[in-house]
């Protein structure tokens, strides 16, 4: 294909990726024509480190977490073509009139769809927002994202009758292998007829066999792509079981009080909630009993059962048993990873037409043979699948046999925005550590600082409780809903001082009774250990006592999460991982240079 010439100076660019952002948001420059906005490129590093030759035109692409397994090298190939004066699509010398394509890639900064499609909105309505993308082109997971910018954008940002997908994976239920022998035996159904339909009696009943509790992983549909689709797949469920006969569903259904009474069935049996599929990954790999079943992609199973490297991370291979898709017989949804080529001032026509070239590179053959060495399936017919896609590795070759009609997007909208009425609600008690080693390396300060950014991102309609300890444990605020006492929470760890003793274990004992006092069995119940986790002042319990009273707590229908939270460059993480492990769960450190993605994480547990 031959492009117009458009002069960009050289000099300016360099300058520019010189000048590279911190990638919260784009920068901007300057545009080639009439001086149109533009993402700077420092801000869009991806580019398989190949020169940019001179008079290039530069595409910008936005592109999902699952997309950073195979799109960087398909950037640095496609890049590396027209280094080398060669037409990627033709394999031909480029003519003397036809100028080269240079793309720069970034991931999404904190790894979910749904902040792209904000960012995206954010820079057509209120461009001075701190998170802002302006990328030619737009690569969510799933197409929802496009409709959901267009509708509000309030403009066509994407041309949805033109969208083409790039890599292909159904959501699947992902369920250990005894788990669904359970449902296949209960049912008498074979495994490609069980739906949500077998599956509902079980969420709200409990499993027949071994631990009585169900564990229920789900992703946030406000941020995760797998999370709304396979919430959505539930809505179809729900209204379904309230009588609804359409094929498309409908805000009516959505809306219904025997369709929200059923999702909030559903979610009561959510161990923990969080915004992104990776962040499950890793608790996978510890095996059956920390969750039985989770909504992910059938790439991402893919990942798990052959132990491969996804998105630069690896996956851990699980001990214990095996997970296996289970497509929904209802049907289920197609993330197609769509490559939608965006309509705004930011993109000059030149760019729109080499980011088609782009696109038709990523859907031609030989590119689609690559991506199908990560477990995505190809979107041409004439590319088989591949040596993953067997039966040994917890899939059914031949995939989903139904899918979903995709809702209209005010319906799409009506499911996010319920979301916060049907999720699992939470109780939360925060414990922080007072005692005088917090006084070290600002650790105090440190720990009171997420505190009140934990408290910015949760649900008023979470309860949370404050207590501390140095030699004596004390309870500061009882449980409440955050609406009632949020302004005494913050003044309350505004006001903390550090001095005396650390009588860890008493605290964690303390708390955990507290916990586990009887309550309503549909809210998750968590504690957040803000700690450098050196015990020195309790008299009577010991490090076992408190991991006996965790994993106690560990089979019921309704167990508390422990997350601790390690500051300090002396922190014993040795005794703060130990309670980690009780709890199933991971510590975090504290220090100020995570403290956002700690702060992410803890936030999207509940």
């Amino acid at each position: 294909m031959r492009v117009p010439c458009l002069l960009i100076p050289l000099l300016l660019a360099v300058l520019v990726a010189l000048a590279a952002c911190d990638n919260q948001g784009d920068m901007t420059i300057a545009g080639s024509s009439g001086g149109l906005p533009q993402p700077a490129p420092g801000s869009y590093t991806e580019t398989g480190g190949v020169p940019r030759p001179g008079n290039a035109i530069d595409i910008y692409i936005a592109y999902s977490l699952g997309s950073q397994a195979y799109l960087p090298e398909l950037i640095r190939r496609f890049n590396q073509a027209y280094a080398d004066g060669v037409n990627p699509l033709t394999g031909q010398k480029l003519a003397a009139d036809e100028r080269p394509i240079y793309v720069w890639g970034t991931p999404p900064i904190t790894g979910s769809s749904g902040t792209q499609a904000q960012g995206i909105v954010n820079a057509l309505v209120a461009p001075n927002n701190a998170n802002v993308y302006r990328p030619t082109i737009y690569q969510p997971s799933v197409s929802h994202w496009l409709s959901w910018v267009n509708l509000n954008a309030g403009r066509q940002v994407f041309d949805l009758s033109n969208i083409q997908g790039t890599a292909l994976s159904p959501v699947v239920v992902a369920i250990w292998e005894d788990r669904l022998n359970q449902l296949i035996r209960l049912t008498g159904k074979p495994r490609d007829q069980i739906g949500w339909a077998d599956i509902l009696p079980v969420l709200q009943n409990g499993w027949p066999e071994g631990r009585r509790a169900v564990y229920y992983g789900h992703t946030d549909p406000r941020a995760s792509s797998t999370g709304l689709s396979t919430t959505i797949a539930e809505f179809y469920a729900c209204a379904r079981q309230a009588g609804f006969t359409g094929r498309r569903l409908t805000p009516q259904a959505v809306n219904d009080a025997k369709t929200q009474a059923c999702m909030r069935d559903i979610q009561s049996l959510v161990r923990h909630y969080s915004t992104r599929t990776e962040d499950f990954l890793e608790y996978v790999g510890q095996g059956p009993e920390y969750v039985d079943m989770i909504g992910m992609e059938e790439t991402r199973l893919l990942c798990v059962n052959t132990g491969r490297t996804l998105e630069n991370e690896q996956c851990l291979k699980p001990q214990g048993g095996r997970l296996v898709a289970l497509y929904p017989a209802e049907g289920t949804f197609w993330h197609e990873n769509p490559f939608g080529i965006v309509n705004a001032d930011w993109v000059t026509p030149e760019q729109a037409e080499a980011a088609r070239v782009f696109t038709d590179f990523v859907r031609s053959a030989p590119s689609q043979a690559y991506i199908t060495e990560f477990g995505y399936r190809p979107t041409r017919p004439d590319v088989p699948l591949g040596p993953l896609f067997i039966e040994e590795n917890g899939i059914l070759p031949e995939g989903p046999t139904t899918t979903l009609d995709i809702p209209d997007i005010t319906v799409i909208n009506a499911i996010q925005q319920s979301w916060s009425l049907v999720k699992k609600q939470a109780d939360v008690l925060l414990l922080i550590d007072i005692s005088g080693s917090m006084l070290d390396e600002g650790k105090l300060d440190q720990a009171k600082q997420a505190a009140q950014v934990f408290l910015d991102k949760m649900e008023l309609t979470n309860r949370v409780g404050l207590a501390v300890f140095n030699d004596q444990f004390q309870m500061l605020v009882p449980m409440g809903t955050l609406e009632t006492n949020g302004a005494d929470l913050r003044s309350r760890i505004a006001n903390l001082r550090a001095d005396g003793g650390t009588a860890l274990y008493i605290a964690l004992r303390d708390s955990l009774e507290l916990l586990n006092r009887p309550s309503e069995a549909d809210r998750i119940r968590g504690l957040v250990l803000l700690s450098d986790g050196a015990d020195t002042a309790s008299v009577g319990v010991s490090l076992n006592d408190v991991i006996n009273a965790i994993q106690a707590s560990r089979n019921a229908l309704n167990p508390v999460i422990v997350v601790p939270v390690a500051y300090g460059s002396n922190a014993d993480v040795t005794t703060l991982n130990a309670i980690a492990r009780a709890s199933n769960t991971r510590i975090q450190s504290g220090d100020p240079s995570n403290i956002q993605r700690v702060l992410q994480l803890l936030g999207s547990y509940f």
